[in-house]
């Protein structure tokens, strides 16, 4: 059996391990060179043994920087400048002034090359760590061949200095650890990241006691040898940071979980909602494919299974109370995402509304807000939507249909809206029915899969004979693609145009984060959190077919007959078109 760890459990998948070494090995023999030539002023004439070394050294870092663009990719004139100057600073250390300046350049393209975040705080420690360690490998190799007493007489104590630089290595490291992201939880441990941090940090703190051991026996400059592999491993392991993946937040009881796995070489999107202890939905894309599975480790594999009005597939998985450990399956193919239900319950959520719960939550997730999940959005009629449904049953009651078929469910939502709906149209003397009939208007107002199996219903009734003349009509929440393309075309009251901006901006993040997920309303609502009311503007019909004659946005114009392509980024409805029918309803 395949199995794979995922990156969202170990914080460690996606790393070439063999790259990864060319760089480590091409970095710290760059960091002795540099250190060498910048300190090559304080000393007098060099061994030739100290030559060949330096040389080596040049060489080696030449070479590596060579192959390692055969690797990966890299800057070509920063590589041309790279190889130069690990070949310049042998050359040059006859010139000790030259030398010292070639070897400057030399660290910052270090600095460039390990550094995690080329801005702000990141690319400070980064030049103290870097430069820090490069004295040090610097005195260290000076020192082996040269003995510190017959140095070129300086200002600089280079004994005590052995101190500062292991204060300054430690003081860079701990800022690393705070910047990074970490915290002081399992992760410093049980991912390679975190690991590696803790390496930066402790190493260089063990040298910098060391030293200070040394300095107070009047022996600090024993300390750069006895302290030499400490640092280079605690170098090693800081411009490892760059390349290894940071592990993602645990994760938190009550908030849905989203997940970035990877399942016998394919990347799965994962999506746990409640994480609660009891019945979770595990949702995956429609890009992921069939054959997905998942189970609590050693508990019952549920396949997952496509749910009506929602996309892709859904398995239930039931969670035991605390930390667990969710298994994928993809084929014979596994990975496995860490799961933490905490102890309370959760929210009591209808089956039938679950993927609408779990797609709201989706919107807040992929906007990096971490929000234990109380409610769902069919526990109760909104104000916006209210106000909405009134305009559409006022719309209506102009086009005079015989009656309004109205499908409705259970949920406190549901049963909310249908009163509504009920109300207005008696005010307007406009019967309300639950049967089918040619000449009236069909309106939903039930969650997702009442409403799938309502318009599902309603093209087959088309299809056979004349049916709901006077149109299809969903509330605003039933915006979704399995929905509405279940017909030729459907109206709906919205608030917002699906083409402007904010709207499509959230259609390309969700697809972009969850596998080219379609967006919900929902979803949408999560996502602008305290920023939705502003949205919501006077309410307006849309029709969503699909179609794309249409133009994609607002105010751009089609030549007659040109079709608009039918899988740009950002739709709302796949494959189709939404687009407004109406003018403002007052």
């Amino acid at each position: 059996m395949d199995h794979h760890s995922t990156p969202v459990s170990t914080g460690s998948s996606g790393v070439d391990s063999a790259a990864l070494v060319l760089r480590l090995v091409l970095l710290l023999a760059t960091a002795f060179l540099a250190g060498t030539g910048i300190l090559r002023p304080l000393v007098g004439q060099l061994p030739r043994k100290l030559w060949f070394t330096v040389g080596a050294l040049g060489l080696v870092s030449a070479v590596l920087a060579g192959v390692s663009a055969a690797t990966v990719d890299v800057n070509l004139v920063a590589l041309i400048i790279h190889i130069v100057l690990a070949l310049a600073v042998p050359v040059l250390l006859r010139w000790p002034s030259l030398g010292r300046w070639a070897a400057l350049a030399l660290v910052v393209l270090v600095v460039l090359e390990t550094s995690i975040d080329g801005s702000g705080i990141d690319f400070a420690i980064d030049t103290v760590y870097v430069a820090a360690a490069a004295l040090w490998f610097g005195i260290t190799l000076l020192s082996a061949w040269v003995p510190v007493e017959q140095w070129r007489s300086t200002p600089l104590r280079v004994g005590p200095l052995s101190v500062t630089l292991g204060g300054l290595l430690t003081l860079a490291g701990v800022v690393q650890l705070a910047v990074s992201g970490v915290g002081f939880d399992r992760r410093l441990y049980e991912s390679l990241f975190g690991i590696a941090v803790l390496v930066v940090v402790l190493l260089p703190a063990a040298v910098s006691v060391l030293s200070l051991v040394l300095l107070s026996r009047n022996a600090s400059l024993r300390a750069y040898r006895y302290g030499v592999a400490g640092v280079a491993v605690g170098f090693v392991a800081w411009s490892a940071l760059a390349a290894v993946p940071q592990p993602p937040p645990l994760p938190v009881p009550g908030v849905p979980l989203l997940a970035d796995s990877t399942v016998g070489g394919a990347s799965v999107p994962v999506l746990v909602s409640p994480q609660r202890p009891g019945r979770n939905l595990v949702h995956f894309p429609a890009s992921s494919g069939s054959d997905l599975s998942a189970e609590v480790e050693d508990g019952t594999v549920s396949p997952a299974v496509a749910r009506a009005g929602a996309e892709g597939s859904w398995a239930e998985v039931d969670l035991p109370p605390g930390r667990s450990t969710l298994v994928v399956h993809k084929g014979d193919a596994t990975t496995t995402v860490d799961v933490d239900a905490g102890t309370d319950p959760g929210p009591a959520i209808a089956d039938a509304d679950a993927p609408e719960c779990a797609e709201a939550a989706l919107g807040g997730l992929v906007a990096q807000k971490r929000d234990v999940l109380t409610s769902c959005p069919s526990d109760a009629l909104s104000s916006e939507d209210s106000g909405s449904l009134v305009k559409l049953v006022e719309f209506l009651t102009t086009r005079k249909p015989s009656a309004i078929t109205l499908v409705e469910d259970r949920s406190p939502r549901g049963v909310q809206a249908a009163k509504l709906v009920r109300d207005t149209a008696a005010r307007h003397g406009l019967p309300v029915r639950s049967d089918a009939a040619a000449d009236t208007a069909l309106v939903v107002v039930s969650g997702w899969a009442d409403g799938y199996l309502a318009m599902s219903r309603a093209a087959e009734s088309q299809r056979l004979k004349p049916t709901h003349q006077f149109g299809l009509y969903v509330a605003p929440w039933l915006l979704n693609g399995p929905i509405v393309n279940t017909v030729a075309s459907a109206a709906m009251p919205l608030r917002f145009d699906p083409r402007e901006q904010l709207a499509l901006s959230y259609a390309v993040t969700v697809g972009s984060s969850f596998g080219g997920e379609s967006p919900s309303l929902g979803g949408f609502e999560s996502w602008l959190g305290p920023q939705w009311p502003e949205v919501n503007g006077e309410v307006q019909l849309y029709a969503a077919a699909q179609v794309n004659a249409m133009p994609m946005y607002p105010t751009e114009p089609h030549a007659p007959g040109m079709q608009a392509a039918r899988d740009y980024a950002g739709q709302w409805i796949p494959d189709g078109t939404v687009v407004p029918i109406s003018g403002v309803l007052r």
